[in-house]
């Protein structure tokens, strides 16, 4: 390790300690483009940008490792030198955004309904906690699981845990084909479809529909991506069950990128006084009874991650909640309006949901250990 590196990790020692001393939690950022997702802080802000570089790259081991700090599209080129891929598709929000904050986010894109959350990719880590401790969990391969689990608790936390230093994940090679199909269908059937689907071998690595949520046609984008055989072989058993038509590669990529970074419509149109919500939902969950929606819904993960617009006051949040937790899922607040207070809580903890008690608790002691003069307590995620 360079001799700059060490100062910096000396610095942000130094950042840590003094914070304790005076009793002022710090709010850990890198290129703040995730900065509105969350509960919102004013407190100091801990730059991870001077602590930056890929650290170690084994594309035959399937292991990239580097610092937190380093920006995600300079990874994401490495990777796509030796023709490798962050399988869960992490969004950028943004043209800053970093390793280490993509991590923290804990989000996954279009990807993630097949390959699997951000989370499980994640090897090892290396961290300074509450006290200034340099400490490492996990490893750089998957055989080695020691600590394993420790370092999967960094992935959503929201940097209220320790300050990323290091990660090491897993790298997936990327799909020898992939093409992707378009048709019109109402929502009850493209849920019904895509979770056939996905119970059979077939290589269907990511569904989206869009449409109204009062019935009638929407637009079902599903991709298929692996072996060119299997590719093959599934466009006719696919596409001619809904008479969907191919899309042009180009405009494929276009809209699977729009979508990873919330770019449709369905996501951009929000007006000063509504709020983006996430629903999160067990797969077997059909169309939703859904009330004062604003424009159209988006369906992603074969149904299991749902969006929609809505007024932003305590009323509707409190009804979406409910409708979500009967279908035995939960409800975010994921982005405001510009005249909703920023304030205004985004994240809670999971007191409406099964054994809460003993959940708070484990939290709670997590935090002790991690984090025990609260510096890192920013409330952004309670």
């Amino acid at each position: 390790m360079s001799t700059t590196s060490n100062a910096n990790i000396d610095l942000f020692h130094e950042q840590i300690l003094a914070a304790v001393k005076n009793k002022t939690p710090l709010s850990i950022e890198g290129g703040g483009t995730k900065s509105w997702y969350g509960n919102s802080n004013s407190y100091t802000k801990l730059d991870t940008r001077i602590y930056s570089g890929i650290l170690e790259y084994q594309p035959e081991e399937l292991v990239i490792t580097a610092c937190a700090g380093t920006p995600l599209k300079e990874i994401e080129a490495a990777l796509a030198e030796k023709n490798q891929m962050l399988a869960f598709e992490p969004p950028h929000f943004g043209e800053g955004t970093t390793f280490g904050g993509a991590i923290a986010a804990g989000l996954a894109g279009p990807g993630r309904i097949s390959a699997g959350n951000l989370r499980d990719f994640v090897l090892g880590v290396r961290i300074l906690d509450g006290k200034g401790q340099d400490l490492s969990f996990g490893g750089k391969v998957m055989k080695n699981v020691a600590g394993y689990d420790v370092s999967r608790l960094l992935p959503g936390s929201l940097g209220t845990l320790s300050l990323l230093l290091e990660a090491s994940v897993k790298v997936l090679p990327r799909p020898a084909a992939t093409i992707s199909l378009r048709c019109k269908i109402t929502q009850v059937r493209a849920l019904r479809l895509v979770n056939e689907w996905a119970g059979q071998p077939l290589p269907l690595s990511a569904s989206c529909w869009i449409g109204s949520p009062i019935g009638g046609d929407g637009e079902l984008t599903i991709r298929l991506s692996g072996a060119a055989a299997a590719v093959k072989a599934a466009i006719p058993i696919m596409g001619a069950a809904v008479n969907a038509s191919e899309l042009d590669p180009q405009v494929a990529t276009e809209f699977w990128t729009a979508l990873r970074e919330q770019q449709l419509a369905v996501f951009s149109n929000l007006n000063s006084d509504e709020t983006l919500y996430r629903l999160a939902l067990p797969a077997a969950c059909g169309p939703l009874t859904l009330e004062n929606i604003s424009g159209d819904i988006a369906l992603e993960w074969h149904g299991q991650q749902r969006w929609l617009k809505a007024l932003g006051d305590d009323a509707t949040y409190a009804s979406i909640k409910a409708l979500a937790s009967a279908h035995g899922g939960h409800a975010t607040r994921f982005k405001h309006g510009d005249n909703i207070d920023p304030g205004k809580q985004r994240f809670t903890l999971l007191s409406e949901q099964v054994h809460s008690t003993a959940l708070e608790a484990v939290q709670a002691r997590l935090r002790t250990a991690f984090d025990p003069a609260g510096i890192f307590a920013t409330s952004r995620l309670p």
